[in-house]
């Protein structure tokens, strides 16, 4: 092997090793798009969340952990509503880690995503903060106020361990711009569906977003690009043929509806989550 054919082996060997990919190279097998989880930690309470993670991960190929934040302005009233519980609650970064740690415990292999704002890393420390995602079991990292080119120092100090920094693109990017942005991305890229903030109805049509989605697809088909913002129950089957897709704001509102009538959240998102896998199976 050329010294180049060496580091590329040595990377690639890196990718494969975190759960991740796994979760991707599963679903693929399955014929079927890889099912991604949103939900906050803390909500709607430290206790109820890790239940919540335990009840849906065996229906779940990846899950995405939201960290509240006072001003989330990616995101819509059903998620603030979530963020502001868990704040309410008195949720800090040190508990999220727990909750991961935990979960962990319960199933060691199940890919976890932090998703969160980067104020929560610098007052942390970029360093400490990474130190504690290996330590606690963080595969992933979605900082939605990080943009490339900003993030590259970030991103690679996720890289030198292991963890995947996930890369944003929308129907604004440039293909110019998508392509340096996905040449330096890690395995996984995220693709916001719509101009609106998370929650929102469809503004657009499904075939309008899937052929937005594959202009991306053709620039390296081999990163695995999910498609968030919009996708519900009623919607999720129109994009099976996405290499993943993430369900949030639903699960969020599903966790509000329950509490407003004095039910368990872990069995209502139980239920919810069986029926949006029922939809991507082919």
């Amino acid at each position: 092997l050329t010294k180049i054919e060496e580091l590329l082996r040595i990377d690639w060997e890196k990718n494969m090793s975190n759960p991740i990919s796994h979760a991707f190279k599963k679903a693929k097998s399955e014929n079927r798009p890889a099912l991604l989880t949103y939900t906050v930690a803390g909500d709607s309470s430290k206790k109820q969340s890790l239940e919540i993670l335990k009840s849906i991960s065996k229906k779940v190929d990846i899950l995405e952990i939201g960290v509240p934040h006072n001003t989330p302005v990616a995101d819509g009233s059903q998620i603030q509503t979530s963020s502001y519980r868990a704040i309410k609650n008195g949720i800090k970064i040190n508990d999220i880690f727990k909750i991961v740690k935990d979960f962990k415990k319960f199933d060691k292999n199940k890919p976890v995503i932090l998703m969160g704002y980067y104020n929560m890393i610098f007052q942390y420390g970029e360093n400490e903060f990474l130190r504690k995602c290996k330590i606690s079991g963080v595969n992933g990292l979605i900082v939605v106020d990080l943009p490339w080119p900003e993030n590259k120092k970030f991103a690679s100090k996720c890289k030198k361990r292991s963890i995947f920094f996930i890369q944003l693109l929308s129907p604004t990017t440039s293909i110019t711009r998508a392509k340096k942005i996905i040449a330096y991305s890690h395995e996984m890229i995220y693709y916001i569906s719509m101009l609106s903030t998370t929650g929102g109805k469809l503004k657009i049509s499904p075939k309008k977003i899937l052929n937005n989605y594959f202009k991306i697809k053709k620039i390296n088909n081999s990163k695995n690009a999910v498609i968030g913002f919009g996708i519900t129950n009623q919607t999720i089957n129109l994009f099976k043929k996405a290499d993943g897709l993430v369900v949030g704001s639903a699960l969020c509102k599903g966790i509000s509806d329950s509490l407003k009538k004095r039910q368990n959240p872990v069995t209502k998102l139980n239920y919810m989550v069986k029926s949006l896998k029922s939809k991507i199976i082919k």
